[in-house]
Formats: structure tokens, C-alpha cells, sequence
């Protein structure tokens, strides 16, 4: 039988991995406001789909932080909010970003 925690955890991950997802390193920029300033740091995607990635980069963020996500290929760019926050290797944190209202081409590829 699984506790409440389990039974939540367990619900989330079902929708943080709902829909189509591709492995596709893309390079991006995330940026966020802090202290009255943009502040901004560069990584990549591990696997896209239409609602989000999995990112890595070198900054680590609380969960359920509100983040933007530029897509640095072709320069669109939408806001996101953090869902998953994994290990730091030496590339940086494993991020699971869920895009919010982000436009269907994003990523470049069709899901």
C-alpha cells in the first residue's frame, strides 16, 4: 500500500512524463528575476517534448520556481515552471522544466 507521499510522488511523475518526448540536445538559456535584475545561465536538453524538458544546467533552482527557457537555436523562447530537480553532476543540475503556453514549433520538431 502506498502512503500519501508515495501516492503523490507517483502522480506527479505520471505528469511530468505525460506526452511524447524525444532525446534531443538542445542548447537553451534559462533566466529568471532576482533582486531586481535578469539573471541568466546557458545548458542543454537531455529530451524535449511539447510540454517541457529535461535540462541540465549549472544553477540549481527551488521547485516550483518560475523560469524562462530561450531556445537557442531557433530563438523562441516561453515560461516555465521547475517540476523536478534531480542530481548535480559536473555538467550541473538535472532540471524538469514544464513549459507554460510555449508555441508548438519550440523545440523544431513535431511530437
Amino acid at each position: 500500500m502506498l502512503t500519501a507521499n508515495e501516492s503523490n510522488f507517483a502522480a506527479r511523475m505520471k505528469h511530468i512524463r505525460a506526452g511524447a518526448r524525444v532525446n534531443s540536445r538542445v542548447p537553451i538559456q534559462i533566466e529568471w528575476e532576482e533582486a531586481q535584475a535578469t539573471h541568466s545561465v546557458k545548458g542543454y536538453t537531455m529530451d524535449v517534448g511539447p510540454n517541457g524538458c529535461l535540462a541540465i544546467v549549472p544553477q540549481g533552482f527551488a521547485i516550483g520556481q518560475h523560469l524562462r527557457v530561450v531556445n537557442l537555436v531557433n530563438k523562441e523562447s516561453a515560461d516555465a515552471v521547475l517540476i523536478w530537480r534531480g542530481h548535480e553532476g559536473r555538467s550541473g543540475w538535472e532540471l524538469g522544466l514544464e513549459l507554460q503556453d510555449a508555441a508548438d514549433q519550440f523545440w523544431g520538431v513535431e511530437f
